[in-house]
Formats: structure tokens, sequence, C-alpha cells
């Protein structure tokens, strides 16, 4: 196994500092390819439906994606593949889906300060996004997106061209998120750790949602504790450190995504 090259902090939840390009890339990749495990272990997997982007450390308008069709539980790093801005696979083997490009190249274009972004058609998100609806502060965990999720009004089939994912780009602004209606929701982050952890946490905040609507008319949080949580438990580095722990347990249980 490789061992990512990096200044660790005397804190396991602080984000890292690298000694060079090469070693910002292979943690970069490292955690791509967890996240997908994680994704898997959650049952985020949708058949071919789901991809998470990392931007390239160096070819800044390049990111690394999984290749179409292979099951989240399997991919390695060595799958991985690195995807211009022309939607050309120019290192690893495989195709990329053309849903992922038109989508995420967006994205990555109009947020220069977005490292990572997460799609995927979990069950609970995608059925809230039927609704076309924002998610209210309901819970202490849901007002991480507090003023701070965007939603994409307007599903006109699957997302084929970048035109599309432009406009999904422009829906999600300055924000961490974004329901896309009758479609699913979409996550983004300054580390593959907090993309995928918001994307972990607001597919459980649909879930809470849906499942108190059920049964009840929800009693929403007061403005300004929402606003207070979200300050404090909504910041990049909340959304890094949360993801830790399932770093920690994925990569002592499935050691072989690091080939």
């Amino acid at each position: 196994m490789v061992q990512t090259s990096l200044v660790r902090p005397s804190n396991p939840f602080q984000t890292p500092t690298f000694v060079s390009i090469e070693s910002e890339r292979r943690h970069r990749q490292e955690r791509l390819a967890a996240a997908f495990r994680v994704f898997a272990r959650l049952g985020f997997a949708q058949g071919l439906a789901g991809h998470i982007t990392a931007r390239d450390p160096e070819l800044t308008d390049h990111f690394w994606v999984n290749p179409f069709g292979i099951h989240f539980s399997r991919i390695r790093i060595s799958d991985l593949i690195l995807v211009n801005s022309e939607g050309q696979v120019v290192q690893g083997e495989g195709k990329v889906s053309q849903a992922a490009f038109a989508i995420h190249s967006q994205i990555h274009e109009a947020r220069p300060d977005v490292i990572a972004a997460a799609h995927a058609h979990s069950f609970y998100g995608k059925t809230w996004s039927s609704l076309g609806r924002l998610l209210d502060p309901i819970t202490q965990d849901s007002c991480a997106f507090y003023q701070d999720h965007a939603l994409f009004d307007d599903f006109t089939g699957i997302v084929l061209e970048t035109s599309e994912g432009k406009r999904i780009a422009q829906a999600l602004g300055d924000r961490k998120a974004a329901i896309l209606r009758n479609h699913g929701i979409l996550t983004v982050g300054h580390s593959v750790d907090e993309a995928a952890w918001w994307y972990i946490r607001l597919e459980d905040t649909a879930k809470a949602q849906l499942l108190a609507e059920a049964v009840g008319k929800p009693i929403l949080i007061d403005h300004d504790i929402a606003l207070k949580i979200q300050q404090r438990g909504g910041t990049h580095q909340a959304g890094w450190g949360g993801f830790q722990y399932l770093w920690d347990e994925i990569t002592h249980d499935q050691p072989d995504l690091f080939d």
C-alpha cells in the first residue's frame, strides 16, 4: 500500500498540508476511492448512476472520477480516470459517464473553490427531490444546510449536455448542496472528504424530514438558532471532520482500495 506523503497534523481531524503536488494528488485519489466504498456500504450505488469527482491539484481544469460501469464497492485508486475540460480521458482506462462530465465539469468550472462534487440517486434524496422543495431546519443535523442549499427546479430528463450542467451550477451558486428536482441530490466541498460527508448528511436529512412529515407537522428550529448551528456545524472543517470516522473504518476494512 502506498502511503500519502503529507505533513500530518497532530489533530487527525485537522485538514492536512502537503509536501508536493504528487502527494496532494495521491491524497485526493485515496479519499476519492474511499468515498466510493463508503457510498457503496451506505447503499448509494444505484446501477450506473452516480459519480464523485476530485479536481486535480496541478491540472486544475481536469478532474478524477469513477469510470463508467464499475460498481462503487470495487473501485480502487488504480481504477480512477482523469478527464480534461473537453471530456477526454487522459489518464487511466475506461469511459467517463456523459452525465458525470455534463454536470461536474460545469460545477468545477463555475466554482474554482470546489475540490470535489458528489452526486448519486440515493433513495431518500431522490424521493425528497420529487417534492421540489428545500429542506427545513427540523433537526440539529439539518441545520448544516440552513440557507446553504439550493433547488434546481427544472427537470428536463437525463443530463447529457454541458448546457444543462451549467444551469445546475448556476442554481447551486455559492452553496454546498443542491436538490435537483425529480432527480436527486448533489453536494460540493473544499475536499473530497467534505463533499462526501455533506452528501451523506443531506441524504440523512431528507430521510428525517420525509419520516417526520409522514406522521405529523415538524417543529422548525428558530432562525437565529438554526443559523448559529449552521455557522458552527456547516463549515468546511466540520465537513472534513465528519468523514474521518468513515475513512478510518473503510480503510481498515477494505485496504484493497489503495491498489
